[in-house]
């Protein structure tokens, strides 16, 4: 389990920087003035800064159920192969979400893969109280 979540940690500092790449370059190019991301509006802002950061926070949402459910199969020592496929496939589907949404952000992909991301969750938190019982 520590290494799925080490995965989606990882995941998650590289879509961080890619926002944090995107917002340097839309300054630098003169796109967006610094000024905008004291408050994060009163411009408009080119697709790129908007699709980077929402991927971003989305980071933040699905995948903090995720943490936690692993680390209370860790401290719990719950060991299950099924745990481990789940979050296995959390980690594929959420990979798999994140580059649909920095790229051609076709929202019906985006969509399946949320719902199995989320599913996977759903799953590991069953499969922990079935193992625990």
């Amino acid at each position: 389990m520590i290494y799925a979540i080490f995965a989606v940690t990882v995941l998650t500092v590289l879509i961080g920087l890619i926002a944090v790449s995107a917002r340097i370059i839309s300054v630098r190019n003169g796109t967006v003035p610094v000024g905008y991301f004291k408050l994060m509006q009163g411009e408009d802002v080119p697709e790129v800064l908007i699709k980077t950061g929402r991927c971003y926070n989305n980071m933040f949402e699905v995948p903090c159920l995720f943490y936690v459910v692993c680390t209370l199969y860790i401290v719990s020592g719950t060991e299950s192969l099924a745990g481990l496929a789940f979050a296995w496939t959390f980690v594929v589907l959420r990979s798999a979400q994140a580059c649909v949404h920095l790229t051609s952000n076709k929202v019906k992909y985006r969509m399946y893969l949320y719902g199995g991301g989320v599913l996977c969750v759903l799953l590991l938190w069953i499969n922990l109280l079935i193992e625990r019982v």
